[in-house]
């Protein structure tokens, strides 16, 4: 696996206004190659020494499955696919940052050894982004990644008819690098295209991507599929697929079709150094996204509470079991979903709710793809024998600091009581501090609210509240109902880069 540092979004960055001068230096001159010539024809075969039936017939298979030309479907489709330009503000980088390396731990606290969560945040400049999206509704429904609209203070999008329109964020999950846009003042049925099924793509199938690297809009390459299943050390919910055709910065957020022209995944990575190896969302999980997107803002995901990794054969037999692959248990977390269900470290993993798990992986995307509160069955081995264990899942807390939270949570009070809650009165999301201390992590700002004017920000630890220590979320809560309408709350924070705690007034 290469390490973190070799791979890279798929995006075109620039500083403002030095947009020209940084797409020259991101890379090669784009190449005006002539069309090479057509290979010539080979010799019909004569009367007398006929072309042999066995070799025609074993490349049959693959003659038929090799389109003569894409002409077609690139029309058809190459009309949703759109230029995606967005400004942004100076903004934070989020709590925590990756290291440079990443490992085989894994579990759905999604804190592996690549992942350092004391990371001061850091202080980003205001930058113009250049990305790709295309459309799946005829009314301006657009999907794109996160890292392309992330922090955007506007967001333009542009079709290849020549129509321009302003985009609204409908919401993003910075965890698998999906975001939704709905463009604004859309009066005309808009071309769109249709979400295909990738699990039905097969390594080898021919695939087709289209977007706007380094700014050139509407281009179109194409290859094959090269693998599925790619982790690379993105975040807890890589499952990538990989293909050869060229994506270059400026082709994120853009399709990646079959030949059906369904898109079958969203462009979002590559390997640096003109290397040919691509990363795509798969489509089959953004389908699962996008109505929570477009309803909720945010993706709220069921949480286990433990940490796993991946079962060697080696580890099997040292355990006892006759398990070869799966998730094992390193840690639970104590007063959490798993310990409370009475899973303990060295379980070992195989199923979720009768589907087999070959990797920690594989339980961390399983388990975040359902809703809290959802009960499963998990097919666990313990001391060599097969057992079955209900676990009532819990709302996965915000481990990254990503600071998104649905839009329900920013307006209702406590959730299931695992310490996960929010004002409802300020548009404050909280989270409990990430060792257990006193204070309450902001998880999530609602812009414009009381909580946003008074200065509060994700990442801020609230450690006062009216000259008293808050010892968790709920204290703060309780703290926030109680105050009288109209007062103004005394809250003392604790914020990254900053010696000593900062006084704020919250009305």
């Amino acid at each position: 696996m290469p390490p973190r540092s070799r791979w890279t979004r798929a995006v075109q960055l620039a500083r403002v206004p030095a947009l020209l001068g940084a797409l020259a230096a991101c890379g090669q001159p784009a190449r005006q190659d002539p069309k090479p010539a057509p290979a010539p024809a080979a010799a019909a075969p004569t009367a007398a020494a006929p072309a042999p039936a066995a070799p025609a017939a074993r490349t049959e298979p693959l003659a038929a499955g090799r389109p003569d030309s894409l002409a077609d479907l690139v029309a058809q489709v190459k009309g949703a696919v759109a230029f995606v330009e967005v400004r942004t503000g100076p903004s934070h980088a989020p709590r925590g940052a990756r290291l440079p390396f990443g490992g085989g731990f894994g579990g759905d606290d999604g804190q592996g050894p690549g992942w350092n969560p004391f990371a001061p945040q850091q202080q980003q400049p205001q930058r113009q982004g250049l990305g790709s999206g295309f459309l799946i509704s005829a009314d301006g429904l657009l999907l794109t990644n996160n890292h392309v609209v992330q922090d955007a203070q506007t967001i333009r999008v542009k079709l290849e008819g020549g129509q321009q329109y302003d985009g609204k964020l409908l919401g993003r999950d910075p965890l698998t690098d999906v975001a939704l846009v709905q463009l604004q003042g859309v009066k005309e049925q808009l071309p769109f295209v249709k979400l295909g099924d990738s699990d039905a793509l097969r390594v080898g199938d021919w695939v087709v991507a289209i977007g706007n690297p380094f700014g050139l809009s509407s281009s179109v390459s194409a290859g094959i599929l090269s693998a599925r299943a790619r982790d690379i050390h993105a975040g807890p919910y890589d499952d990538f697929l990989q293909t050869d055709a060229a994506i270059n910065p400026g082709n994120s957020g853009g399709p990646l079709f079959n030949l059906k022209g369904e898109v079958i995944g969203i462009n979002t990575a590559i390997i640096g150094g003109g290397t040919g190896i691509g990363f795509a969302v798969p489509s089959n999980l953004v389908s699962a996204l996008v109505p929570r997107l477009q309803k909720d803002g945010a993706i709220t995901r069921g949480w286990l509470g433990l940490a796993a990794q991946d079962l060697s054969p080696e580890l099997g037999r040292a355990l006892g079991t006759d398990a070869t692959a799966g998730a094992l248990v390193a840690s639970v977390n104590p007063g959490g979903p798993a310990a409370r269900a009475g899973l303990k470290a060295d379980d070992v993993i195989v199923a979720l709710d009768g589907k087999p798990l070959a990797s920690a992986g594989a339980l961390t995307r399983s388990v975040g793809l359902q809703s809290p509160g959802h009960e499963v069955t998990l097919g666990v081995w313990r001391d060599g024998k097969r057992r079955e264990e209900k676990v009532k899942l819990g709302t996965r807390p915000d481990l990254e600091g990503t600071g998104v939270q649905p839009r329900a949570q920013l307006d209702s009070g406590p959730d299931d009581g695992e310490g996960n809650g929010s004002s409802r009165r300020i548009g404050l999301a909280l989270r409990p501090t990430p060792d257990g201390s006193p204070g309450a992590v902001i998880a999530g700002v609602e812009p414009g609210s009381p909580a946003d004017r008074a200065g509060l920000q994700p990442g801020m630890v609230v450690v006062e509240a009216e000259r008293q220590a808050v010892e968790d979320p709920q204290g703060l809560i309780s703290k926030l109902r109680g105050a009288k309408s109209g007062s103004a709350l005394l809250l003392r924070v604790e914020q990254d880069g900053q010696r000593g705690l900062r006084a704020l007034a919250v009305p």
